[in-house]
């Protein structure tokens, strides 16, 4: 392969953020030869671009997630998925996150044996098959097919997620994994936007309430191209970053060495706990503000609206904290306290501005009633500026809670293998969350109550959370501290410069 061939050392470790890193941002080092590794400059930009480089490959992989995962939110964030009758998607939701939360637990050993790209396609391909239900229930009414088509989408999901947050916080530098993650975000919730668009613009005169065929029909091409793309990712063990370094992975994966590797992130660094009611607080709110407030309260357009708006404010949420994450002039430990401090104060004030809104609507079984739907409110009526920017603020809080983690999770470690199984408990314990609130809405739980134990749980995981932060994170990870989760060595994984320096200091000791 290219990359063994190569007659300089191309590999390292992402840790240029600590002041000895002899990287100079902008500058060209060699790199193999081969056409993945020919570089190219944009107008206007300092350093080259190739496409097995981290922001190639990113590019790619948000792109994938804008066409799966994106086309998915703007369909769910018209509450009940685009249906009169919430409880359908109600119920596949709970097939889905349930599947999800056992898949996704396991999900990061099946991303480094298969390998990332395969991982990604095999992730997509649920998403296409999800839309094409509801396509079908438009004329069967068959409901199970639905539900089984929310439980396989709980298997691609789990794959499709755990090699994304792997490649975001395991290839860039870490002085840039702030900007990485919130560049996804934009992405990524480019998808809800365009996809809200999509429903906007075919629903403006339909009064039925239930989404026409031609848009669930859009979201199926749309995004089985997602899953296609995936294919044309590399593999990690191709990525080189800017400062020549490699991502760290295992070598000679074995499925007894991945799954035992689950076992291992938690005997190493059983901190990591104290996140894990973070990661299952993290999709809980969804049910809630796209079923409870969106679903409930604003007829199809205006929900339609909403979703562009909401998806619309996750972009500057996340541009917002990407940037304030990445900012130079700040140590990484303070920024990280930072940015948990104003999550928590976020979270009295945007929920706080929920309940004001909450206690003044009627109950979940008025809402339902299929006569009240002349009721609801529509984006003309004078009402609806006030929980339209509310519903904005949701999306703003969103991004910002989802920034955040994976930006903490990439700051504890710059390890291919160690990110991807740390997605994995991400997004299995998340699933699972999502899967207790899904089905207690399907049981038709209360709003009041759904918004209440959201906004509680959200406020207690910020504070178990808290002494990850405050102790774990530091300026720059240590490099010895990953290698322990593989099996490369030190002269396999350093940067060509960090290589020189430690070799300088043998010989000065000798």
């Amino acid at each position: 392969m290219a990359d063994k061939d190569s007659h300089v050392v191309s590999t390292g470790t992402g840790s240029s953020e600590a002041d000895a890193s002899p990287y100079t941002e902008g500058v060209t080092l060699a790199r193999p030869e081969g056409w993945m590794y020919k570089g190219f400059r944009f107008p206007g930009t300092k350093g080259e671009i190739w496409y097995a480089s981290p922001k190639a490959q990113l590019l790619m992989v948000s792109f994938v997630c804008f066409l799966c995962p994106g086309l998915y939110n703007a369909l769910s964030g018209l509450g009940g998925g685009g249906q009169v009758d919430p409880h359908i998607q109600a119920n596949a939701s709970t097939a889905t996150y349930a599947v999800f939360a056992v898949v996704g637990f396991f999900s990061g050993s099946f991303a480094n044996k298969l390998g990332i790209k395969i991982t990604l396609s095999l992730g997509g391909i649920g998403y296409s098959l999800y839309s094409a239900s509801f396509l079908s229930y438009n004329h069967t009414k068959n409901e199970g097919f639905v539900t089984f088509a929310g439980a396989f989408l709980g298997i691609s999901a789990g794959l499709l997620w755990t090699a994304q947050g792997a490649i975001m916080m395991a290839y860039p530098l870490e002085k840039s994994k702030g900007r990485y993650i919130s560049s996804f975000w934009v992405i990524f919730n480019a998808g809800g936007v365009i996809g809200a668009l999509i429903v906007l613009v075919q629903n403006l005169n339909n009064n039925t309430g239930t989404v026409t065929d031609g848009t669930y029909s859009a979201f199926i091409v749309l995004m089985f191209i997602g899953a296609v793309l995936a294919l044309f990712l590399v593999n990690a063990d191709k990525v080189i970053r800017e400062d020549g370094s490699k991502v760290i992975i295992m070598k000679e994966p074995t499925w007894q060495s991945e799954f035992y590797g689950l076992w291992e992130c938690i005997r190493l660094s059983p901190w990591v706990v104290l996140l894990f009611p973070m990661f299952f607080a993290s999709n809980i709110f969804y049910t809630y503000q796209q079923n409870g407030v969106n679903g409930a309260h604003f007829n199809l357009r205006a929900r339609s609206l909403n979703s562009l708006l909401y998806w619309l404010a996750q972009i500057l949420g996340a541009l917002v904290y990407g940037a304030a994450l990445d900012f130079s002039k700040v140590r990484r430990s303070v920024r990280a306290k930072a940015a948990l401090v104003t999550l928590f104060i976020l979270t009295f004030v945007i929920w706080g501005g929920g309940y004001a809104f909450e206690k003044d609507q009627p109950p979940r079984e008025v809402v339902l009633q299929p006569d009240y739907e002349q009721y609801k409110i529509d984006y003309t009526d004078r009402g609806y500026l006030g929980p339209a920017f509310l519903y904005i603020f949701y999306g703003f809080y969103d991004a910002c809670w989802q920034t955040s983690i994976y930006w903490w999770m990439g700051a504890l470690s710059n390890s291919g293998r160690k990110t991807a199984n740390m997605a994995g408990f991400y997004k299995g314990i998340q699933s699972a969350g999502a899967a207790v609130f899904w089905a207690l809405d399907g049981h038709g739980v209360s709003y009041r109550v759904l918004y209440g134990v959201t906004f509680g749980l959200c406020a207690f995981s910020i504070l178990v959370a808290a002494p990850v932060v405050w102790l774990r994170i530091k300026d720059t990870t240590d490099l010895e501290e990953d290698l322990k989760f593989s099996d490369e060595t030190i002269e396999n994984v350093a940067a060509p410069g960090v290589l020189n320096e430690k070799r300088a200091a043998l010989e000065t000791t000798v």
